[in-house]
């Protein structure tokens, strides 16, 4: 299970991870990623965007829901995930890998929960 929940990555409660990395990298929980099941449509902003933690920055869609994606931090889009919009379904199949959403350079940092913290949130 602790695959689940890499001990390297902070979690916020919306269910997004972000590493501390520079700049940082940004996805879903793998949580996140079984509950939405088939993730069929990915949503993201464009390269330069501002974002403001707490804030939606996009949108993923699943043949079972709509969600929105909050950012975890304040910053800049550097890079989105091309691939994982072209391919959609990588984000739920590699969600701490392949299926990363984007790259900020991030000016604040958000509420974040510790791998022990998010896994106690969601009852794991």
């Amino acid at each position: 299970m602790s695959d689940a929940f890499p001990e390297n990555l902070r979690y916020t409660a919306e269910h997004e991870w972000i590493d501390d990395a520079s700049p940082a990298t940004v996805g879903i929980t793998a949580n996140a990623a079984e509950a939405l099941g088939d993730i069929v449509y990915l949503e993201l902003p464009e390269v330069g965007a501002q974002l403001t933690a707490g804030d939606v920055f996009g949108e993923i869609e699943s043949t079972k829901s709509v969600s929105e994606l909050y950012a975890p931090v304040t910053g800049t889009v550097v890079e989105i995930n091309q691939d994982a919009v072209d391919s959609p379904e990588t984000v739920g199949s590699d969600p701490y890998g392949a299926g990363w959403l984007v790259k900020v350079d991030v000016t604040e940092t958000g509420p974040t929960l510790s791998a022990e913290e998010y896994q106690a949130s969601i009852g794991a």
